[in-house]
């Protein structure tokens, strides 16, 4: 069997150097990133596209490690795909909750559905998954993040407050990814 492919999966964000899924991919041999869409180019379907067609380019099993935004693309992408049974698993880092409004600065929900991203899909997802919640994001309140990993069959792992896991929260480098990564393949 080949080595499995790490695939980080941005959210709605542009290239950031520090953020820890940067590190992450520059500190792992056998990984690959989706390129960021940016803020600015909010659509959904673009998106699952490149996920798709990210995926399909792999030579063997992926696992996915998406954050923010990521987290409910990968959860839409599970849902259309024929290529789920690739997947080995994902880690799913500080999902928000697209469903409830967010803070200034984030796109409003209104743009949210207009862009595809509503309803928040909420069904089993059809590989092992892990999500990775804080007690403190302001776009995911840990209690709706909680049901959400429920729903989608995951394991959750509580990080405490972490805010939303970003430069801006003060993670540049998370070497727990690893460790809940290596959990996930075992």
């Amino acid at each position: 069997m080949s080595e499995t492919t790490v695939l980080i999966v941005p959210g709605l964000r542009d290239h950031a150097p520090r953020h820890w899924q940067t590190l992450l991919a520059e500190r792992l041999p056998q990984a690959r990133s989706l390129p960021p869409m940016g803020r600015d180019n909010l659509g959904l379907e673009p998106r699952i596209q490149g996920l798709d067609a990210a995926v399909a380019a792999i030579n063997g099993p992926v696992l996915l490690v998406a954050h923010s935004g990521g987290c409910v693309l990968v959860a839409h992408w599970a849902q259309r795909t024929t290529l789920a049974g690739r997947v080995v698993g994902a880690l799913l880092a500080a999902p928000p909750t697209f469903d409830r409004p967010l803070p200034a600065g984030y796109p409003s929900l209104e743009g949210l559905d207009a862009a595809g991203w509503l309803p928040v899909p909420r069904q089993r997802l059809p590989f092992k998954t892990l999500v990775a919640a804080s007690r403190n994001d302001a776009l995911g309140e840990y209690q709706a993040v909680c049901d959400l990993a429920r729903c989608w069959g995951s394991e959750l792992e509580d990080l405490g407050e972490v805010g939303h896991l970003n430069p801006a929260s003060g993670f540049g480098l998370w070497p727990q990814a690893q460790t809940l990564i290596a959990r996930l393949m075992r």
